[in-house]
């Protein structure tokens, strides 16, 4: 599957450097609005740059198109090359609002091609470790699930200084006219979507505690910086679903069932350890506690030899250094492209399938809007139950 980058901005390495775990993946080009981005990346990973999207979309050796541009510029690009007749894997969300992503989802399938949406970490070891203990009745039937995405105090971060190793900075204000909810809550939510089925409602506050972010800058958009949700799933699980860019950095799962409690400290975190906790307290008494490990489950190991082989990137003398880099445990960006090619190889539905994306989308956006909304929105779509990766059913 030969693949091209529209948008070269601060996550756009972050792709680039895990793509190598993936060879069936193969890098075709790269182009940016800004064409000394564009440059950028071409020339520190020796790769093809496009001069405009039309010369992208026409090069018949494209099968698939990754979306790395603003959030706000995603229905447009994503539509643009579904009409080429490429496949996308767009960042999240899958579009700014519900009626923009039922159109892609409605153009991928008339077209004939596979569209998909980050982030795609359900398809990793924590996730589906996760997914595995509750297959497994180990915490009985759950009731509750406790689910934080909170930030930190960002406004009082340095986020100007934040640059990715090509020297392209973080995208700030970006960022902000978003809003945190649109940006994080997806984490939590496509695992617990995956997990516990389709939502039914969302009861969600939203609130804006910080208005002034940028001093000496203006948003064009100044949306909530804190966000609760409450979060009814059609078989009956009950989540709380935080999100906010003020509170300590948390980014905490607690999955609660009759038998006890299975956590994570940090969905974020390749690898991070799944334990159960048996904990039964009243009035801060606590009359019995007991911790344990659950075994994390694993995909099978890619040879060295190809991710060696696959390390030579960079401008000449870098070849050391980015070997030293890439051999260091990392988030796997690119697992729902890799996912999506496969499906395509296979002829079968994506478990990131469009229905899915569509769904996470709608729920983030209903927390997101909650302010403008009010305080309950019933979901309307609905997709097909998810399957584990091969690797973490048995």
């Amino acid at each position: 599957m030969r693949l091209a980058f529209i948008g070269c901005g601060n996550v756009s390495t972050y792709y680039m450097n895990t793509l190598h775990l993936h060879p069936d993946l193969q890098m075709a080009g790269v182009m940016d609005i800004r064409s000394d981005r564009a440059l950028r990346f071409s020339e520190y990973y020796r790769t093809k740059m496009y001069n405009s999207m039309d010369e992208l979309l026409e090069d018949p050796t494209v099968d698939l198109v990754v979306n790395l541009t603003n959030p706000r510029s995603h229905f447009v690009v994503s539509r643009a090359c579904i009409m080429a007749g490429k496949h996308v894997y767009s960042e999240k969300p899958l579009a700014m609002t519900v009626p923009e992503a039922e159109e892609l989802v409605k153009l991928a399938k008339a077209n004939g091609v596979h569209i998909s949406c980050a982030p795609s970490r359900i398809l990793g070891e924590t996730a589906q470790t996760v997914w595995k203990a509750l297959r497994e009745n180990l915490i009985g039937k759950v009731r509750l699930v406790y689910a934080e995405m909170d930030g930190g105090m960002l406004h009082r971060l340095p986020y100007r200084e934040w640059l990715n190793e090509i020297g392209v900075p973080w995208p700030y204000k970006d960022e902000m006219e978003v809003g945190c909810t649109v940006e994080h809550a997806g984490y939590h939510l496509t695992w617990l979507v995956a997990i516990f089925g389709p939502v039914d409602s969302v009861t969600a506050i939203a609130s804006l505690q910080v208005p002034d972010k940028l001093p000496g800058e203006s948003l064009e958009i100044n949306p909530p910086d804190f966000t609760v949700a409450s979060i009814k799933f059609k078989s009956g699980v009950l989540a709380r679903l935080t999100c906010s860019w003020l509170a300590d950095a948390d980014h905490s799962l607690r999955i609660f069932g009759d038998k006890g409690v299975l956590c994570t400290d940090n969905v974020w975190q390749p690898r991070c350890p799944v334990y159960t906790k048996e904990n039964i307290s009243f009035m801060g008494k606590t009359i019995k506690s007991r911790k344990k490990k659950y075994p994390m489950v694993l995909p099978p190991s890619k040879p060295l030899s190809i991710r060696l082989r696959r390390l030579a990137v960079g401008p000449p003398g870098s070849f050391i250094r980015a070997k030293l880099r890439h051999l260091r445990r990392r988030v796997d960006f690119c697992l729902g492209i890799a996912e999506l090619a496969s499906a395509v190889k296979e002829k079968r539905a994506s478990r990131l399938s469009p229905e899915y994306c569509l769904h996470t989308t709608e729920v983030v956006l209903a927390i997101h809007n909650a302010l403008e909304t009010g305080s309950t929105t019933r979901i309307k779509s609905h997709f097909d139950p998810m399957e584990p990766m091969p690797w973490a059913r048995s």
